[in-house]
């Protein structure tokens, strides 16, 4: 299916919550909406499915327009956050329920339930009640509940973010290969932009009720349009520093530094004010080559998170903080004075109007730097 919004807004109680949104979906592809909560991007799959109307704009399907047309009346599934299946009925007759409705033949909806159910490890649970499930089992019968119907639209509104992190990774990488056959559109929220890398595809920025960008997912991963999209896009957010490019292609940072972003930022032109972003993968405590640059800082305080270490840092010349996400363990005293690097290669360079000038010429594929 292509869908498409033209201009959509939402308005409710007299609040704002989506602003002229223009949105192509990629048809046969996974196609994210990554946004912080409250973001728009409930609202956005609420237009789609048509359990919301816009107040203005139009949403369109293979061209004809939708707009408003009842979700019973469309050829859709959407799974929510929340395990939503009937406890009264078994698994087997959760997953077959709108087949049912649809008054399929009991041998396919028999066929169709089975093999839905052997795709999502489930087809051993389907004497079970809901009840009797874990959560990733419940979550795995309602998403079974919505791919039986074979629709060519599936919306999902952040439906791992309840479940472990295992649990989690195990189901992502189901809901891949399930969708590789290209024969269905499919719309994921997520808050987390690890989750919209691991995913590929395509991913829109959303943020405070407009899409900022989209596009395939490494490449605004790559090149964030703009500032904002930028600290959407990475988590721990970018580092960001007030500067001022020189003629002679430096940028003169806050910190005390005259960084030489001409071989990062070979397109830019012109001088003046501008802002440099540094990914906090790309802060490390070794310098990465001979053009790395040592930046003086105060450790304020260390996280450990799973194998990773994030710093809280706070320069000793200007006193800007920056966050460094560090690969491995590390166990640092609170207070430490510690130089960490940052290579020029990896600059990001924004604009006066905050719009990106020049990003990094090579980019790490993976989340963050090693």
């Amino acid at each position: 299916m292509v869908l498409e919004l033209e201009r959509v807004t939402v308005v409710s109680g007299g609040v704002t919550h989506l602003y002229g949104v223009d949105l192509r979906l990629v048809p046969g592809a996974i196609n994210v909406l990554l946004g912080p909560t409250q973001a728009g991007k409930t609202t956005l799959m609420r237009v789609m499915a048509g359990l919301d109307r816009p107040a203005s704009g139009r949403v369109l399907a293979d061209g004809q327009d939708v707009t408003g047309v009842s979700v019973r009346r469309r050829n859709l599934a959407m799974v929510y956050q929340q395990f939503i299946n009937y406890p009264a009925m078994t698994v087997y007759d959760n997953i077959a329920s709108p087949l049912k409705l649809q008054k399929t033949d009991a041998a396919d909806i028999r066929r169709r339930v089975n093999e839905v159910a052997s795709k999502l490890h489930i087809e051993h649970l389907l004497e079970r009640r809901p009840g009797e499930l874990s959560g990733g089992q419940q979550q795995r019968c309602a998403l079974a509940r919505a791919l039986v119907k074979r629709t060519s639209l599936v919306l999902l509104d952040e439906p791992l973010v309840n479940l472990d992190y295992k649990l989690r990774e195990e189901l992502r990488a189901e809901l891949t290969t399930l969708f590789s056959d290209g024969k269905t559109t499919v719309v994921y929220a997520t808050t987390e932009p690890l989750e919209a890398l691991l995913l590929g595809g395509y991913t829109a920025v959303v943020d405070k009720g407009r899409v900022l960008q989209f596009g395939p997912t490494l490449d605004v991963y790559n090149a964030p349009a703009n500032v904002d999209v930028a600290a959407v896009f990475n988590d721990p957010p970018m580092n960001m520093l007030t500067s001022e490019l020189l003629e002679n292609g430096d940028a003169l940072l806050p910190i005390g530094l005259d960084v030489p972003v001409r071989r990062a930022a070979a397109t830019a032109v012109g001088t003046g004010a501008c802002r440099i972003g540094i990914r906090p993968g790309q802060l490390r405590l070794a310098p990465r080559n001979a053009h790395s640059i040592a930046v003086p800082c105060l450790l304020e305080l260390a996280e450990l998170s799973g194998s990773e270490t994030y710093l809280h840092l706070h320069t000793r010349h200007g006193g800007i903080d920056l966050v460094a996400q560090l690969q491995g363990v590390h166990q640092i005293e609170i207070g430490t004075q510690l130089d960490v690097y940052v290579d020029p290669d990896e600059l990001f360079v924004f604009g006066a109007d905050t719009h990106l000038v020049a990003r990094p010429k090579v980019q790490e594929v993976a989340y963050g730097a090693h």
